[in-house]
């Protein structure tokens, strides 16, 4: 995936055609993502209005994207799917894809066109990872400050994570390897170009640990997309690794006293994937959900309430102010020129590839 292309997306729909209601279709879903402000934008961008059209049809929530593929595996082993539509990373829609746990999709099929007539698949284009990867977003994984608790020069550039005399103080991080290692690498000097050629190595991996080392015990370890905007609307800790969308949920909507380093922030895609062994009637209203929940215009809306860009090319243009605060979104956006002058674009493929070995080796390195 190129960086233009992100930031095309960023800079990037109309009503839908109401969607053909089949016979025999579920009246309820469960649909999993990551809780807080990211859900939210979904339930109001896609979840209500498709229930507002539909009043026959329940939706409960499930916050358990961050454990999805350890679950899914285990209802598969049981032969018991309990979750009809999932919120995903796109490294882990390529690790259920390959063991068989999410369906594959047809875009040009299972997904409508885009408003100005192009196909799905163009639509989506570099996007469609996986061939059960249904990509709604372009985020990124990038650091939140107390700008009270920085002193009279904020950081600006990400090793400031692990400069603890300038900037003392807890850090957030996520309690996994990806990211946290990419920027261990770098800020010990590992060209960027060249972080994932060395953390494919075990001598790459131990320096990262190594780098992490240094920072360890002044580390909260994070879990939900959540922990680290309230640990520092808390002011618990100095500076913190979160979604840009949950920065900007705290920054701007609750005014807290935080601002963005975008320095080395992490592009990523998000989306959906449907998982293997759904019974007729739930795939059914399943399948008929996400026509249009990624159609043009859905995508754009869910640009009103949070600042992730939308993955449809043809929903770029129609992003346009908040929903509540009506301030433009587009400088918001992770791929807004000025915010990503110096980006990582995640290795999905290396995460994909590498994620059970390196998570392992990770985990023994915390219990140390």
């Amino acid at each position: 995936m190129k960086l233009k292309t992100l930031a095309a997306l960023a800079a990037s729909t109309a009503m839908a055609a109401p969607m053909a209601m089949a016979q025999d279709m579920a009246d309820s879903m469960t649909l999993v993502s990551w809780g807080g402000a990211y859900q939210k934008s979904q339930k109001l961008a896609y979840a209500d209005p498709y229930v507002e059209m539909n009043s026959d049809v329940s939706v409960t929530w499930d916050e358990s994207s961050n454990e999805a593929v350890a679950k899914l595996r285990a209802m598969n082993e049981a032969g018991n799917i309990t979750w009809d539509l999932v919120d995903v990373v796109a490294a882990d829609a390529i690790r259920l894809c390959d063991e068989g746990l999410a369906m594959e999709i047809d875009p040009d099929e299972d997904l409508l066109p885009g408003d100005d007539g192009a196909s799905a698949e163009d639509d989506f284009g570099d996007l469609l990872v996986s061939d059960c990867f249904i990509p709604q977003i372009v985020y990124s994984t990038t650091f939140g400050y107390r700008t009270d608790m920085v002193g009279d020069t904020p950081p600006t550039e990400v090793c400031a994570v692990f400069d603890l005399e300038t900037y003392p103080g807890k850090r957030a991080l996520e309690k996994r390897p990806i990211n946290n290692m990419e920027w261990a690498l770098y800020c010990d000097g590992v060209a960027k170009d060249d972080i994932y050629d060395v953390l494919a190595t075990e001598e790459g991996q131990e320096q990262a640990l190594a780098k992490l080392d240094t920072i360890k015990d002044d580390v909260v370890w994070w879990s939900a997309g959540a922990d680290t905007p309230q640990l520092l609307a808390d002011g618990e800790v100095v500076m913190g690794s979160t979604y840009n969308g949950r920065l900007f949920s705290v920054i701007e909507e609750q005014d807290q006293p935080v601002a963005m380093l975008w320095d080395m922030q992490v592009f990523d895609l998000d989306g959906w994937i449907i998982p293997e062994g759904l019974d007729d009637e739930h795939l059914a209203r399943v399948k008929d959900f996400v026509k249009f929940a990624t159609d043009t215009q859905r995508l754009a809306d869910q640009a009103k309430y949070i600042s992730y860009g939308p993955a449809r090319a043809s929903s770029a243009p129609l992003v346009g102010q908040h929903a509540d605060l009506g301030i433009d979104m587009a400088p918001h956006m992770p791929t807004d020129p000025e915010n990503s002058k110096n980006t990582l674009l995640y290795n999905y493929e290396f995460w994909a590839d590498y994620r059970d070995d390196i998570d392992a080796k990770f985990q023994s390195w915390l219990a140390k």
